[in-house]
This record gives structure tokens, C-alpha cells and sequence, in this order.
């Protein structure tokens, strides 16, 4: 935690009357979308370069990523003047491949998901002898994510209930561990996108299930099979793990947009997302919602206004509540 302060910024947690009023919570916000690079994952991607020796630097660096943990190695290999090769699926928004280069990093995109991009990484690291930086499954990368916790918990010491989106676990990892650390009645709810939803399957039903195909509008936690070290940890540590349909993401992307002024990708929605629509069966009285990153290709947001009004509970409920 200590060795991050001075890299990372310490992020907002934000409040609002309005959205207290709807769920009949204090819900507070950790705005990771406001972090470096747009996302929290150049918490994750600078705590592992700073775990790394001068050897393993020099040979540079290399991972895949859906786009966020992209741009999180590519600055903190910046930073450091290190080599940054990173492969993305062919589907990647151009934002962030954009600024992924602008970092300095060398892209190559391939595959048409994470899984096959992150097939070929490995396999040219093989060749490269790079180091890898895995963009979940590796402890590191969960501990620099846990400062999230630790954060929100100094900004706000009532939280009681932390939800939090799934792709391969790196995050919720981190933040579980960390915040049962410091109360171990926090409650840790993981939230997935119906259309990509292997971890929630493999929590639910003790066991590994990998998907064949992965479909939702949160690229970023459009993962095809949960992490090896991720699962165990995530078993152990978090309460739940529940889904989100995209119409209920891109309501809550307009909500944020409308409401609060700021823009969430669709990883970074899900867990707000998660909480009007589960509202119900989540019994908290100070809840604390990640959003993740901020990302968003704005060419897609007139397909994000059109999913939301498919639905449309949440700014319905809005309207009655001003």
C-alpha cells in the first residue's frame, strides 16, 4: 500500500442522495474510472514491475489484456523504460488501443476474445523470453487491486457489503482478501455479465467451467474460464457471485452519465448495475460499489442508450425519486 501511494492516485469515493434514495442504502462509490490509464488496473500492472528484478525487466515485458490491464503495463513499463508488448482480441474498442500505443507499447491484435489472445501471447513469449505479467492470475497483480479495499475502508470505515465485477477474478481477489483482513464481516458480492459468466458457474457449482463463447457489451470481464489462483482464493473469500443482463449495465451507464456527470465502461457499470437490480437480496446498510474503469468507445454509446431503454427501471425509479 505503501509503496503505491505515491504512484497511483488515491481515487474518490463518490455519494449520491439521489441513488441512496432509489436502493434506501448509503452507496458509495470507489471511482477507479478517475485512475491513472482510466482503470484500476495500473494498480495491479505497477505493484508486479515493482516485484520484478533488473534481469526480468530488461528482457521486457508482455501480457494480454481486453484493454485495461493493457494500458495499466503500459505506463507503469514506461515509467520504468521497459520494452511493453501487449496482444488484444481483433474486437478491442479503439480507445484503448489508442492509448495503449500512446504509451509507448507494441499491440498486436489478434483472436476474437481474450482467450485467444492471451493463447497467442503466450506463445510468442515462448520465443521472446519476455516476462509475463498476467493480466489476474498472479498474486501480485491481486495485491496491488486489494489497495482498493483499503482505500475505500480509510474513506469510509462503515462499509459493510463491497460488490464488485468479475472477469478472471484478479480484482475481487484482491479487494476480498484485503478487506476481510481488516473486518471479517465485510460481505464480498462478485458480479458477472449473463453473457460471460464462467466464474459465477464454477463458484456456484465447485467447479472449473470454461465457456466456448463469451457475448456482452463489458468487454472487460469478458472472460472465457476463471484463473487457476483466482478460483481457490475466490471460493474461499467471497460471500457471492451474481449476474447482470447488458440492458441493465448500459441503464446504469446512463444513469452515471445523467445523475453523476462521469462515464463507466461496461465492466466498470456492472456492479452498480448489480445492485439495482438485485437491490432486494443484498442486505446492506453502507454499500460499496467498484467501478472499475471509465473506457468507453464512444462510438458505442447510441447502442448503449438503445439497451437501456429496453429496461429503463432504473431512470423510471429516478424520475419518481426527484
Amino acid at each position: 500500500m505503501k509503496r503505491l501511494a505515491p504512484i497511483v492516485h488515491r481515487t474518490p469515493l463518490l455519494t449520491s442522495h439521489t441513488t441512496d434514495n432509489i436502493v434506501g442504502k448509503n452507496v458509495y462509490c470507489k471511482m477507479e474510472n478517475q485512475q491513472k490509464t482510466g482503470a484500476f488496473k495500473f494498480r495491479g500492472a505497477s505493484y508486479k514491475l515493482m516485484q520484478l528484478t533488473e534481469e526480468e525487466l530488461s528482457k521486457g515485458v508482455i501480457t494480454a489484456s481486453a484493454g485495461n490491464h493493457a494500458q495499466g503495463v503500459a505506463h507503469a513499463a514506461a515509467k520504468l523504460g521497459v520494452k511493453a508488448t501487449i496482444f488484444m482480441a481483433e474486437g478491442t474498442p479503439l480507445a484503448k488501443v489508442n492509448a495503449t500505443r500512446n504509451y509507448g507499447a507494441e499491440v498486436v491484435l489478434t483472436g476474437e476474445s481474450f482467450q485467444e489472445a492471451y493463447q497467442a501471447s503466450i506463445e510468442h513469449q515462448l520465443i521472446s523470453g519476455a516476462t509475463y505479467i498476467h493480466p489476474f492470475d498472479d498474486y501480485d497483480i491481486m495485491a496491488g487491486q486489494g489497495t482498493i479495499a483499503m482505500e475505500m475502508l480509510r474513506q469510509e470505515d462503515r462499509i459493510d457489503t463491497i460488490l464488485v465485477p468479475i472477469g478472471g477474478g484478479g480484482l475481487i481477489s484482491g479487494i476480498a482478501v484485503a478487506a476481510k483482513h481488516v473486518n471479517r464481516n465485510m460481505k464480498v458480492i462478485g458480479v458477472q455479465a449473463e453473457g460471460a459468466t464462467a466464474m459465477y458457474e464454477s463458484f456456484h457449482t465447485s467447479t472449473v467451467k470454461s465457456l466456448s463463447k463469451v457475448s456482452t457489451i463489458a468487454e472487460g470481464i469478458a472472460v472465457k474460464e476463471p484463473g487457476k489462483l483466482t478460483l481457490p482464493i475466490i471460493q474461499e473469500y467471497v460471500d457471492d457471485i451474481i449476474t447482470v443482463k447488458d440492458e441493465e449495465i448500459a441503464s446504469a451507464i446512463v444513469y452515471m452519465l445523467e445523475r453523476n456527470k462521469t462515464l463507466m465502461e461496461g465492466a466498470g457499470a456492472a456492479a452498480l448495475a448489480a445492485l439495482f437490480t438485485h437491490n432486494d437480496k443484498i442486505k446492506s446498510r453502507h454499500c460499496g460499489i467498484v467501478v472499475s474503469g471509465g473506457n468507453l468507445d464512444i462510438g458505442t454509446m447510441s447502442n448503449i442508450q438503445q439497451l437501456a431503454e429496453s429496461v429503463n427501471p432504473i431512470r423510471k425509479k429516478t424520475f419518481v425519486a426527484l
